[in-house]
């Protein structure tokens, strides 16, 4: 592929071109089969589909899992060709990812965990003061408990819990590119409202995010709303439009699409 010639503040935030993915472990069962998407400097995007379609494969993807490979096609951030970056390098380029089922680690706590990242992110170490008073501002604000902070990552907490801590991250990591998978299942509507109002926080905060926010419910974007919506079946993206594209699909059901 050719180099890009646009300047990083000229392209696009974020762009996928024609991306063939299959499974690492059997290269020859394509999930994804030629998926093009651009989302631009503050743009929320919603990627709405069946199970098996291949919203989960494309969000593993985009963050460099090893899992998968990219067989055609490239993803392209702020300009610059990343198909081949590995997660850690996606990362600390301003890529995050919302995991729908987030891993417990035993021994560390939330606090630790954000400080390390942070300084991987910017390349520096950070002062426990610096990033105490970041994380308290934030916990106010995603209405979580300050003692939160000092709880080992994801261990014992509730679906709602794990959810609000990764959007804590995201609000910490301060990322240009915030990939949101499945962060719904299983919350009830005033955890949902919650993590809903923590990522339009993070917006008002960041007002050049990119979000791409994977999901099968209509009901997250009534809090959450999003400027294009894209129906994705059988690995391709077969339709975009608008927030009025997700009340369709509510309605209407995915047969109408298949």
């Amino acid at each position: 592929m050719a180099a890009d010639s646009r300047s990083p503040d000229v392209a696009p935030l974020f762009e996928i071109s024609d991306l063939h993915v299959a499974p690492a472990a059997a290269p020859a069962d394509e999930i994804l089969k030629g998926v093009s998407l651009t989302v631009n400097r503050g743009e929320v995007h919603a990627l709405m589909g069946p199970n098996g379609s291949g919203r989960s494969t494309l969000a593993s993807t985009l963050m460099g899992s090893p899992e998968y490979l990219t067989q055609a096609g490239s993803v392209a951030f702020k300009g610059e060709d990343i198909t081949d970056w590995g997660a850690d390098v996606r990362g600390k380029a301003g890529i995050f990812l919302a995991f729908q089922y987030p891993q417990e680690i035993a021994g560390i706590s939330v606090s630790q965990f954000l400080r390390q990242a942070l300084s991987q992110r910017r390349g520096t170490d950070l002062s426990v003061l610096e990033l105490r008073l970041a994380i308290t501002d934030w916990l106010g604000r995603l209405d979580m408990d300050p003692a939160f902070a000092d709880r080992f990552l994801n261990e014992g907490f509730s679906g709602g819990e794990k959810q609000r801590n990764e959007i804590l991250q995201m609000a910490i990591l301060e990322p240009d590119l915030a990939i949101l998978d499945e962060t719904d299942p299983g919350l009830d509507i005033d955890a949902l409202r919650v993590v809903a109002n923590g990522v339009n926080a993070v917006r008002a905060d960041r007002p050049e995010l990119g979000v791409l926010v994977i999901t099968h419910h209509q009901r997250l974007l009534d809090h959450l709303t999003p400027d294009f919506v894209h129906i994705i079946v059988d690995g391709r993206i077969v339709e975009s439009g608008g927030p009025e594209l997700a009340k369709r699909l509510e309605t209407e059901g995915l047969d109408a699409w298949r």
